[in-house]
């Protein structure tokens, strides 16, 4: 049996090696590398952007399919600006910064505690570590900016460039990038301003009469969606697990006042659940009650994921009253409103006309593709007391795979292609199906492992003797003789 190798037991070095295997297999390249790139922007190479397509799927289909009371929609990245000043996020979409008077480093506050937080618990000191979070935790809940800066200094907590304790006074950075709409700009370039969304919600929020009324949709409902934000991070770091232009998969859905509490506890363990249906193990999953709420929430939480940089945000779930309709009905003077026939119980009279409360679910699609490559990517031993061995190989889920099915030819002559081909039209049209006669055949299963493909089928001489071929599986590297007409189904069964 294969052994993992030991060479990326160090966090850090498991995530670089993660790093460098997505630029060298085409899953991930630096945006406009010939001129040396563009920090924190990324591409999506050919092998990305199918994996990224296969989760894009997945969750759409998750929402949209699989409830009959969700349904999409596709808003667009430029909104009124006043839709901004509505949702709160003109006035109170800010992080804390500090910089170093040395080095002239900027740096996100909770990012720079938590970082010394993280390295007084690699010494050993995980009592410290937690107390330091706990303080930190606790004076973010009172935007309490003397009392951060104190907490920084009273650590002695340094700048990784300067080496020095000298910060500035902590100050709030919005996170917003403004830009002019139109071809002409006003004197004060204010009346033409507008944002590159922040977040998808508020798509949904004011398109939510329109979808009720044209659907005929009663309460509960979600509205989903999946589309670019924006978000001009202070510090934008560790490959793409923060960025400033990402992708979110977000739903909103519509429930009665006072309900709140149900259906946020339901959407916390659907959420979970869906997680799990990918068959990574639990103890990866942890749940993160949030100590400040955000302006618009009663509730919130986020779903952890152990990435090799530790536990991180994957998604959040959060109870978001009836902040955002009501904002909107105050500053545009239209009604959002919806009238309940349903009878109350307690009156016996219909409930009557109300602003729904609304519970979200929001997880960043780019933060979902590194949680799936990092419980991926896996070094394995494959040595014998005759040689040497090793494979890296990319354990995905197969319904996500970017490549379903390789077809080999062993060699390039004997017909065996043309038989090959025939297989590839045949599946093609069902799942992504790949085509290789380069290298030896050993190569070409060790290419096929590091793209995560978990299916090879070969063709041989015996093909054309009796019409079965040798399906590989990726995982396990067993081999076993099939009929060439059973392969689309082995593969189909596999990644529903």
């Amino acid at each position: 049996m294969a052994n993992e190798a030991n060479t990326q037991n160090q966090p850090d070095g498991r995530f670089q090696a993660i790093i460098s295997h997505c630029k060298e297999y085409g899953f991930i390249f630096p945006s406009s590398e010939i001129y040396d790139g563009l920090q924190a922007v990324y591409d999506y190479g050919q092998w990305g952007s199918e994996l990224k397509r296969n989760i894009r799927d997945y969750w759409w289909n998750s929402m949209t399919r699989l409830h009959d009371n969700i349904v999409g929609i596709d808003a667009a990245i430029f909104m009124h600006p006043t839709t901004w000043k509505a949702s709160g996020h003109v006035d109170n979409f800010n992080d804390p910064m500090i910089d170093n008077k040395d080095s002239k480093k900027r740096y996100r506050v909770d990012h720079l505690i938590e970082g010394n937080a993280a390295e007084l618990k690699a010494a050993g000191d995980e009592a410290k570590s937690d107390a330091l979070i706990a303080d930190m935790e606790a004076l973010i809940a009172k935007d309490d900016f003397p009392g951060l800066k104190t907490l920084i200094e009273t650590n002695k907590i340094k700048c990784a460039v300067s080496g020095t304790c000298n910060w500035t006074d902590i100050r709030q950075f919005n996170l917003m990038f403004a830009t002019e709409f139109g071809s002409t700009v006003s004197s004060d370039g204010e009346d033409n301003k507008v944002y590159l969304r922040p977040e998808t919600a508020q798509g949904i929020f004011v398109n939510f009469l329109n979808v009720q009324k044209s659907g005929r949709m009663k309460i509960p409902f979600g509205i989903a969606q999946i589309g670019k934000a924006f978000r001009n991070e202070i510090v934008a770091r560790q490959f793409i697990f923060r960025m400033r232009e990402f992708e979110q998969m977000e739903m909103q859905f519509f429930i009665r006042p006072g309900t709140q509490k149900e259906w946020y506890e339901k959407w916390k363990q659907t959420r979970l659940d869906w997680h799990l249906s990918l068959g990574f193990p639990a103890d990866k999953y942890r749940f993160h009650d949030h100590v400040k709420l955000a302006h618009y929430a009663d509730a919130a939480c986020d779903i952890e994921f152990e990435f090799p940089i530790g536990f991180k945000e994957l998604e959040g779930i959060h109870s978001r009253t009836d902040f955002d309709l009501r904002q909107h009905q105050e500053y545009s003077k239209k009604k959002m409103q919806y009238f309940d026939n349903d009878l109350d119980p307690a009156t016996g009279k219909p409930f009557g006309n109300y602003i729904p409360y609304v519970i979200e679910t929001s997880i960043g699609l780019d933060r979902m593709f590194l949680a799936v490559m990092s419980q991926a990517y896996t070094e394995e031993d494959l040595s014998t007391e005759e040689k040497k061995d090793e494979r890296v190989v990319l354990k995905f889920p197969p319904k996500l795979a970017p490549i379903k099915l390789a077809i080999l030819p062993l060699v390039k002559k004997d017909g065996l292609p043309e038989i090959a081909r025939q297989l590839m039209d045949e599946c093609k049209t069902s799942f992504y199906t790949f085509y290789e006669e380069k290298d030896t055949i050993g190569k070409r299963y060790r290419r096929m492992d590091a793209l995560g493909t978990p299916f090879c089928v070969t063709i041989d001489q015996q093909t054309k003797e009796d019409g079965t071929v040798t399906i590989r599986h990726r995982d396990s590297m067993v081999q076993e003789r099939v009929a060439m007409n059973q392969v689309r189904e082995i593969v189909w069964k596999a990644i529903q």
